[in-house]
C-alpha cells in the first residue's frame, strides 16, 4: 500500500471512530428507547468500519474529540434530529470518496451500503418531541416576521420617533402573540394529531415574542428611525436565515428556495407598509 492511499484510509479510520463516539454520546442522551437502540446500532457499525480500515493500515488512531463534543452539544441544545442530519450531511462527502475506493478496498462497498442504510433509517427512526411542534414554531415566526416588519416599517414614517415606534410595535407584537397562541391552542385541539394543544400554543407564543423582541430592540437603542428600520430589517433577514437553515437540515428541505421565499415576503410587506405609512403621514399631516 502506498503512503498516499494509507493516509487516506487513516483519515477514514479516524472519521469512523469519531462517529462511533458521537453515536455513543447521543445514545446516552436519549430517553426514547427506540432512538437509543438505533443509535447504539449505528455506533456498533461505525466501530466495525473502523476495524475494517485498521486491517489495511495496521495502525490505531485517535478520535476527533472536538468533533465529538461539537455534535453532542449541537444535538443537546438544538435537537437530536438536527444534530444527526447535520452530521449525515458531512457523511455524504465521505460516501463519494468511498465509492472511489472500491477498486482498492473491496470492503469499501460494504461500508458504503451501511452508510446509505444509516441515512435512510435516520429519516424514519427519530421520534423527537421538538419536531412535532415545528409547525407551531413556523406559525409564530412567519406571522411575527411578516406582521411586525410591516407594522414597524409603516410606523417608522407614520410616527417618526424611535421610542414611539418601539412602544407601538411592542404593544402590537405582544397582543398578536397572545392572539396567535390562543388560535394555535384551539386549532391544535380540534385537529387531534397527537400534539398537546397547550404546548403547541406555548411554542407559537414564545417564538412570536422572541421575534418581536429582536425586531423592536433597534428602536430602543437608536434615536434615528431610519437607522433603526435598517437594523430591524437586517435582524429579520438574520432570523430568517438561521431558522430556515435549521428547518432545512432537520426536515431535509430546500434551503435556498425557502430562504428566498421568506425574505421576499417579509421585505415585500415591509416595503409596502413603509410606503403606506409615508402616505398616511402626508395625507393626515401628522407631525410628531
Amino acid at each position: 500500500m502506498d503512503d498516499r492511499l494509507k493516509k487516506k484510509i487513516l483519515s477514514f479510520q479516524k472519521n469512523e471512530l469519531t462517529e462511533y463516539f458521537i453515536y455513543v454520546k447521543l445514545a446516552s442522551l436519549g430517553k426514547n428507547t427506540k432512538n437509543k437502540e438505533v443509535l447504539e446500532k449505528f455506533a456498533a457499525d461505525e466501530m466495525k468500519h473502523y476495524h475494517i480500515w485498521k486491517k489495511y493500515t495496521q495502525d490505531d488512531v485517535a478520535a476527533d474529540r472536538f468533533k465529538v463534543w461539537k455534535y453532542f452539544l449541537i444535538a443537546r441544545f438544538l435537537g437530536l434530529t438536527f444534530g444527526l442530519k447535520l452530521m449525515e450531511g458531512g457523511e455524504e462527502k465521505a460516501q463519494i470518496t468511498y465509492e472511489k475506493m472500491t477498486a482498492d478496498v473491496a470492503e469499501a462497498a460494504d461500508i458504503l451500503r451501511d452508510e446509505d442504510t444509516h441515512e435512510r433509517e435516520l429519516l424514519e427512526m427519530i421520534d423527537e418531541d421538538k419536531l412535532k411542534y415545528v409547525g407551531s414554531i413556523v406559525l409564530g415566526l412567519n406571522d411575527a416576521l411578516v406582521e411586525l416588519t410591516g407594522a414597524l416599517a409603516g410606523l417608522t414614517f407614520a410616527l417618526p420617533n424611535a421610542r414611539l415606534v418601539a412602544t407601538a410595535g411592542a404593544i402590537t407584537g405582544i397582543a398578536a402573540a397572545l392572539s396567535m397562541a390562543a388560535s394555535e391552542f384551539l386549532s391544535t385541539k380540534s385537529e387531534d394529531e397527537g400534539k398537546n394543544p397547550l404546548k403547541a400554543s406555548i411554542y407559537t407564543g414564545i417564538t412570536y415574542i422572541l421575534t418581536v423582541t429582536a425586531l423592536v430592540m433597534p428602536y430602543l437603542f437608536f434615536q434615528h428611525v431610519l437607522v433603526s428600520l435598517s437594523i430591524m430589517l437586517a435582524n429579520a433577514v438574520v432570523i430568517i436565515f438561521i431558522f430556515t437553515f435549521y428547518i432545512s437540515v432537520a426536515k431535509g428541505l430546500d434551503f435556498r428556495k425557502r430562504f428566498l421565499e421568506m425574505v421576499s415576503i417579509s421585505l415585500g410587506v415591509a416595503t409596502l407598509s413603509f410606503l403606506i405609512g409615508l402616505g398616511v403621514r402626508a395625507l393626515l399631516g401628522i407631525e410628531v
